[in-house]
């Protein structure tokens, strides 16, 4: 049984450009089958469409999670990345993407999620040949639904048991990106009643990235979601509410994830 095509209106968490001008952009969101939700969290589909006009450059920042993506006659798999995410749109294109639940695709895998870090692998690999043969079809459908009703079976065909390990995972995830209180990986172990190195070794094997860089993350994505909010920022405050002991080591973090910082990022979407 597919899953129902759900458009969220929440705009995607992590994008670093939210106005980009001209042209035609679409971005749906679907979630999986039932039988799939432990282990996908959505799939995905960009499709844009900007002949006549230049290039524009899109950044995302990194999420831990694992996604199968589907473009320019290619389906892989792409392990979590520490850096931003980086994509000039122009022309015509569409992509389509599985994003696998944080510690969801290592039942699928058979193996530790941190070996994908930084790095992608071709997905047949994992799903057989099958992947491949759809491949072709993904553009041509009219919207995601048709996308989805090509690769979910496949997925279904591969989906593993249930893993203990994968749904605790998920939950240490979900707990890091939600809760503004969490601040460091320490804190984390003890909410899951794990010292820091069993936490170690369990967000490496199904997560792909450190607790500490998982934490860290979801504290700089909101930063950034206050920036775009357009709120006045007191930075040394925002500095200590994310855990950082000084504004110094914020913006040098920031910079080093975003780009640019904060100050300049809040103006360049000030002035979109």
């Amino acid at each position: 049984m597919i899953g129902k095509t759900r458009h969220h209106t929440d705009p995607p968490r992590g994008v670093l450009h939210t106005q980009l001008g001209e042209g035609v952009f679409e971005h749906a969101r679907q979630a999986p089958a039932p039988t799939l939700a432990a282990f996908v969290e959505h799939y995905w589909c960009v499709r844009w469409d900007r002949r006549g006009q230049p290039p524009r450059l899109q950044e995302t920042l990194p999420h831990p999670n694992v996604h199968l993506v589907i473009e320019r006659g290619e389906a892989r798999v792409w392990g979590v990345h520490d850096g931003r995410f980086r994509r000039v749109l122009e022309g015509r294109e569409t992509v389509f993407g599985v994003k696998f639940a944080a510690g969801g695709f290592r039942p699928f895998l058979g193996s530790a999620v941190g070996a994908l870090a930084n790095r992608s692998l071709p997905a047949h690999g994992v799903f057989g040949a099958g992947i491949d043969a759809v491949v072709p079809a993904i553009s041509a459908c009219a919207g995601i639904a048709a996308m989805a009703a090509l690769v979910e079976p496949l997925l279904l065909a591969h989906a593993p048991p249930a893993d203990p390990l994968a749904t605790q995972a998920r939950a240490l995830v979900a707990q890091a990106a939600n809760d503004r209180g969490l601040l460091r990986a320490e804190q984390l172990a003890e909410c899951a009643g794990l010292g820091l190195r069993a936490l170690q070794r369990l967000f490496r094997e199904y997560v792909g990235a450190s607790p500490k860089w998982v934490v860290q993350r979801y504290r700089l994505h909101e930063a950034v979601a206050q920036l775009q909010a357009g709120r006045d920022v007191a930075w040394a405050e925002l500095a200590l509410a994310l855990g950082y002991y000084d504004q110094a080591h914020f913006i040098r973090d920031f910079r080093r994830l975003v780009g640019c910082a904060p100050a300049d990022y809040a103006r360049r979407e000030a002035a979109r």
